[in-house]
């Protein structure tokens, strides 16, 4: 979750703070947070329930609009993956190219997670929304210009850009039009739109395709975006500014004393720890698992099934609606371990434990017979990333103090966008591979036992790097050690992601039509890696000698 900071004209800010994909889970930072209102904040808390109706109830008309906006933003992300299979047949796309063009959107993600919120710091909520809705969905409409899987990497990256915009805005409005008491509430339910776009589009997108065409589905799920933004522009003002804000509400949302000023901690002083690289590694290990779900199943289960487009939907609306018993059920495990008085690193871990069992079942995917079990199977693996993601995010805030989870938030979802780039090439790399005359669109029981333990072994990394999920106390230049294992570790692990995206470059440009190949991105991760201790030694040194 992103931390937020009022400035002296109290609007938040949220740079630094890259924000996840979903938001699933409250961190202990958030109750902290709903738990420190000021007494005038108390006062109203103890007459809330008689007061409702004269304070007034705007708020929760922009907490609508981030729900929809956020609703738009996971349909017009899953339309490629529905129609995978047909444009495959149309486009003439390979199973490499379909990595690749996946590879570009999260690619772009990740670099919009980085870039985003400061931008919505320096440009403002209503001008930064209103730009990030205009970008995805003109991306989403351009789709439908595409005919090679060029142009649909492009568009996809383009999308990536501007969806990537979607949680830094949001939570940026929520802290603005929002007490304290109330954000934790009101995250959730904008939050909510991620599940119903997860079930929305399925429903959608295959009605739009068989009857007006593929290039339809692109062109009226972007236009919903502009739409959205006919409400927007006209119902949006900070709240200071707003002529249909009423002075009782004003009053309650700025009923918070304004957040203490606290300096922004460099990313360079918060990889050398063994907390950032467990929160880091746990993320690049299972959030692409979550990518493989939103752009691989569908294919999946009209390849293996026999599914055409008309019958495709309900499947996955049925994965996805599992998958919203695992959001709420994860963090609701591991608060209840601990309300039975376990402790908070037994409680996380074991909650993580029984989800990362919960996702082993998958690797039988890919040999059941009965479309149902294999849903089934799916939508429990779904359901329990889901849990381990609530549990993971929470995690952060355990082990860090208050202002800088933030930035080690946007650390983790980087990651995971990244390693959501080395999944969908090694995922479009194993299908091209594996193509037989009885299996044309290549071995998915291969992916399905990659994905499968993925978690398992991102916990046993997490236990070896934070056995007691330590809190780390201070972070500053005098606590860096040039050759402890958090700084090796930490930036080799930086190298290492860095090195794999340049070698994915690499092998784009000098690809040889015909011929499926990753050699560059093989060597970019291990000389990445390398460079990483090395560079990583030499920048630790310098900074602990300051």
């Amino acid at each position: 979750m992103a931390t937020s900071s009022k400035r002296p004209g109290g609007e938040a800010s949220v740079s630094g703070a890259a924000l996840p994909e979903s938001v699933t889970d409250l961190t202990r930072e958030q109750a902290a947070r709903v738990g420190g209102a000021s007494a005038a904040g108390a006062i109203v808390d103890i007459a809330e329930d008689g007061v409702a109706a004269k304070v007034g109830r705007y708020r929760w008309v922009i907490c609508a609009l981030l729900f929809f906006a956020t609703t738009i933003n996971y349909v017009d992300r899953q339309v490629i993956g529905i129609l995978a299979k047909d444009l495959q047949s149309i486009i003439g796309w390979s199973e490499a190219d379909y990595g690749n063009i996946t590879a570009a959107f999260q690619a772009a993600y990740a670099v919009g997670l980085v870039v985003s919120g400061r931008l919505m710091d320096r440009f403002g909520t209503k001008m930064g929304y209103t730009v990030a809705i205009i970008v995805w969905s003109l991306a989403g409409m351009a789709t439908a210009l595409a005919r090679s899987p060029l142009g649909f990497g492009v568009a996809r990256a383009a999308l990536g850009v501007g969806e990537a915009g979607n949680f830094p805005a949001a939570i940026k409005t929520i802290a603005e039009w929002f007490p304290k008491r109330e954000r934790a509430f009101a995250t959730g339910i904008f939050n909510a739109g991620t599940n119903v776009g997860a079930i929305v589009a399925p429903l959608t997108v295959p009605w739009i395709a068989i009857n007006f065409g593929w290039q339809w589905a692109f062109i009226l799920t972007g236009a919903i975006g502009f739409l959205w933004l006919a409400f927007w522009l006209p119902l949006y003002q900070r709240p200071e500014e707003h002529p249909r804000l009423t002075k009782a509400e004003l009053a309650y949302i700025q009923s918070d004393p304004p957040d203490p000023p606290a300096a922004n901690v460099p990313w360079v002083q918060l990889v050398p720890h063994r907390q950032t690289c467990a929160f880091a590694i746990g993320k690049y290990l299972t959030d692409p698992v979550w990518w493989f779900y939103l752009f691989w199943t569908p294919t999946f289960l009209r390849e293996s099934y026999g599914l055409d487009l008309s019958q495709v939907g309900w499947p996955l609306v049925v994965i996805y609606l599992i998958a919203d018993v695992g959001s709420i059920g994860g963090g609701w495990l591991s608060s209840t371990f601990i309300k039975r008085g376990w402790s908070v690193n037994a409680a996380r871990k074991t909650a993580m434990l029984i989800c990362a069992l919960g996702v082993l079942p998958i690797i039988f995917a890919g040999y059941v017979q009965n479309l149902w079990l294999s849903v089934g199977l799916i939508g429990i693996a779904a359901a329990a990333h889901q849990g381990w993601s609530a549990n993971i995010f929470t995690m952060a805030s355990d082990m860090f103090p208050r202002r800088t989870v933030g930035s080690v938030v946007g650390i983790g979802g980087m990651a995971g966008a990244m390693g959501g780039v080395t999944l969908a090439v090694t995922v479009g790399y194993i299908l091209e591979s594996t193509k037989s005359a009885g299996n044309p669109g290549g071995d998915y029981s291969i992916v399905f036992y990659l994905v499968g333990p993925a978690y398992l072994i991102a916990l046993l990394l997490i236990q070896l790097l934070t056995p007691k999920l330590e809190p780390l106390e201070q972070v500053d230049a005098r606590t860096l050690k040039p050759l402890s294992v958090g700084s090796l570790v930490g930036f080799g692990f930086v190298g290492l992601v860095f090195g794999t995206f340049v070698g994915w470059l690499l092998d784009l440009i000098f690809k040889v039509p015909g011929v499926v190949s990753s050699k560059y991105m093989v060597i970019g991760t291990i000389v990445g890696a390398v460079l990483g201790v090395v560079g990583g030694f030499l920048i630790t040194n310098s900074i602990s000698k300051r």
